[in-house]
């Protein structure tokens, strides 16, 4: 059954349309007027195609749901909360297509799951897409602004270690370990129980400033991942499958080379093994000086806000 569009040509008797008592410089109203609904409506009409023999009670129009999704993301508000908003908001019912005053809830917040769920994530993309080309089209953002977008999760806490630390290591080598269990590969030794003294010696012995004995134990993690890392590589070539080992092992592999070659002074070093995007940033703040967050640099802006 597809999904009916709102039908506002009928006169109310009793009832003013909107279009007529609101402001038409309200960013809603404009906002409704550059985002082209017919092509949404025909493009979204096409997941309802499989529902004509199924019954039942007949879909929300597009429209409404459109742009429910759109003002839930614009204004960062839960399901619940953005249906109560339409209710109470006459420029969000002008803007989901609604030409008269609605006194009711115009669908029931769990809706809004299900129709994320039934179009998709690249559907969803689009729809988002919508308020950038939007603010495009008014000039409010340029294209070549959008050319290079970084973005900083800085005031997230970071699971971040120091590039040298011995944390990373000891955990890499975890990784490998654990790795070569699951898929049976044999190593010569797991060093379980020396990295685990060792984590414990070193952390004793910077809390005591024995910096010299710290560096001695941290020398011999650094020795023990180069010795697993080497020994996985080994067992992976003799393996039968050896070419479908490669390609499971192969991040964990590139990670703890990474950490055995990297210095102090790179630049590109690599911070945290679950985040391996992850940068150091210098914010020039008095009390931290530097912070780690995510650059992401989009280059193809135009073919992914282009409906």
């Amino acid at each position: 059954m597809n999904p009916p569009k709102v039908d506002n040509s009928q006169n109310d008797l009793f009832q003013s349309r909107l279009s007529s008592q609101l402001n038409p410089k309200h960013e809603m109203v404009i906002l409704s007027k550059m985002i082209d609904w017919d092509s949404i409506e025909k493009e979204f009409s096409s997941f309802y195609d499989g529902d004509n023999s199924k019954g039942g009670k007949p879909p929300k129009p597009v429209r409404l749901m459109t742009g429910l999704l759109l003002l839930q993301h614009l204004h960062s508000l839960s399901d619940d909360q953005v249906v109560r908003g339409f209710v109470e908001n006459p420029y969000w019912q002008f803007f989901c297509g609604y030409d008269f005053l609605q006194w009711e809830f115009p669908i029931d917040p769990s809706s809004l799951t299900r129709f994320r769920g039934r179009i998709g994530a690249d559907a969803m993309n689009k729809i988002l897409s919508l308020t950038i080309n939007a603010s495009i089209k008014s000039e409010a953002v340029k294209v070549k602004d959008l050319e290079k977008v970084i973005v900083d999760s800085t005031v997230m806490p970071k699971n971040i270690s120091f590039p040298t630390d011995s944390k990373l290591y000891n955990k890499a080598r975890e990784n490998l370990v654990k790795l070569s269990k699951k898929h049976g590969i044999e190593l010569r030794q797991n060093y379980n129980l020396v990295a685990k003294r060792l984590s414990v010696q070193i952390g004793r012995y910077l809390h005591a400033r024995q910096m010299k004995r710290a560096k001695k134990a941290m020398k011999k993690l650094k020795v023990i991942l180069g010795r697993v890392a080497r020994d996985v590589e080994r067992k992976i070539k003799l393996s039968l499958n050896s070419n479908q080992l490669e390609k499971i092992f192969a991040t964990k592999l590139i990670q703890a080379k990474r950490l055995l070659s990297q210095q102090r002074t790179d630049k590109k070093k690599l911070y945290s093994l679950h985040e391996p995007d992850v940068d150091c940033i210098s914010k020039g703040k008095a009390r931290v000086r530097y912070e780690f967050g995510c650059k992401v640099s989009l280059t193809t802006t135009n073919t992914i806000f282009n409906l």
